[in-house]
């Protein structure tokens, strides 16, 4: 008996650890987390082997708590990888984020945090691959937790995006076709040592992932389906600007102070029964900004953003959400938006710092199923972003290495 419950104990204990990795939503009092690397806006964090990666949030308690942060390595699929701790990490985690400020000549009292990869305790990330990045409070409890990737540049990955193969979804869906190379690296038994994930947008909500290669040419690789690697193409994210709280500017209707700022946009019509228009967008990211600040990190302000969407009621099983980078593409209660009856719009009110937004309005079910272009609509003309990450593990190894990263613009699309 007590050999067959130790049998069932490691069983469980191996099917525990096994579990798919999910990114952890911050407390009320935990905004505006991004990620920056080369770019200025906030936007999925992929970084080269050896590049810095700088990870950024505002606690809005005022309490100036201690935070720290722990870094995780995990495999393709996002189960934990077998490496340890000294592998992959040159240094310590589990340190005290060192860097914080209070907030100057604001309304709203916060402390911005900053972290920067590498520094003094981790001196710098070993291999590549998938991470994790952990946040945690005084009483070593997890406070938010977010994703990143680092890859090594060893393979080329071309990427073109096309109009769908698919005569019934050609003014709708976007198809992304790759190839990949090396010259150092001979792809023996692709199928099993290669995988790819495909990332419309920055957001790994909507990732696809293992898609094979469906032929080889030589030591190439080709990745040329249908439907495997077709996206709906969406439509350009609507946007505001409230760099200058005290004036309405792009996007905002009229403004008021209370106890903070409030900002009132513009009502929004529904989409996807309109003709597509082109309106220059950065497909889904934010940028905080703010007039006259020489630092908007802790001088831009939170402001009260007012929503509203010219839409009638939907069936009692649907909700209708505000989407966007702003909170890691999250669909929760903050995002959630109500219907006003009297003046025949959905409305919500959301806590957001000064700055540059992009957002859109999707359609969830009762089974959390996210219909984005319910209300935007889907148009082959969409300007999207398009990143391919290629992950391989040769025969025997025992972690997977992200090889090579593509990107595209849909601007370029062609039949």
């Amino acid at each position: 008996m007590n050999y067959k419950y130790l049998i069932l104990t490691l069983l469980f204990s191996a099917t525990i650890f096994a579990q798919v990795a999910k990114e952890v939503a911050p407390p009320d009092y935990i905004k505006t987390i991004n990620f920056k690397g080369n770019t200025a806006e906030s936007q999925l964090p992929v970084l080269k082997l050896g590049e810095y990666l700088k990870l950024e949030f505002d606690a809005l308690n005022g309490d100036e708590e201690d935070y720290y942060y722990v870094i995780e390595h995990y495999n393709y699929d996002w189960t934990p990888s077998v490496l340890s701790k000294i592998e992959y990490l040159d240094g310590f985690d589990n340190q005290r984020i060192r860097t914080y400020e209070n907030s100057f000549n604001t309304l709203q009292i916060f402390s911005n945090y900053q972290l920067t990869i590498p520094n003094q305790q981790t001196r710098r990330l070993k291999v590549s691959g998938n991470y994790m990045i952990k946040i945690y409070n005084d009483y070593d409890e997890l406070v938010f937790s977010r994703k990143f990737m680092v890859y090594e540049n060893i393979a080329n990955v071309g990427v073109t995006i096309k109009r769908s193969r698919d005569v019934r979804d050609i003014k709708s869906k976007q198809t992304v076709d790759i190839s990949i190379s090396s010259n150092t690296l001979q792809f023996t038994n692709p199928k099993q040592t290669i995988k790819t994930v495909i990332v419309q947008n920055n957001n790994l909500n909507t990732a696809i992932s293992g898609v094979e290669p469906m032929y080889t040419l030589g030591n190439e690789l080709i990745y040329k389906y249908d439907t495997e690697t077709s996206f709906w193409a969406g439509n350009e994210y609507l946007w505001f600007e409230n760099k200058d709280v005290r004036a309405a500017n792009t996007g905002i209707q009229f403004i008021d102070l209370k106890d903070l700022y409030h900002n009132y946009l513009y009502t929004n019509p529904v989409r996807h029964n309109k003709p597509y228009t082109y309106n220059p967008d950065i497909n889904g990211n934010y940028l905080i900004t703010a007039v006259d600040a020489n630092n908007s990190s802790i001088e831009a302000d939170y402001v009260w953003m007012f929503f509203s969407l010219l839409l009638d009621e939907l069936p009692k099983d649907k909700e209708v959400h505000i989407y966007g980078n702003f909170n890691n593409y999250t669909i929760d209660e903050s995002t959630k938006m109500t219907f006003n009856a009297e003046r025949g719009v959905y409305k919500n009110e959301m806590l957001l710092k000064q700055g540059f937004y992009n957002y859109k309005y999707v359609v969830v079910d009762k089974s959390g199923n996210i219909d984005e272009g319910a209300i935007s609509g889907n148009f082959w003309q969409t300007e999207n972003n398009y990143k391919v990450l290629v992950y391989y593990r040769d025969i025997g190894a025992r972690y997977d290495k992200i090889i090579g990263l593509g990107e595209a613009s849909s601007v370029n699309i062609t039949n």
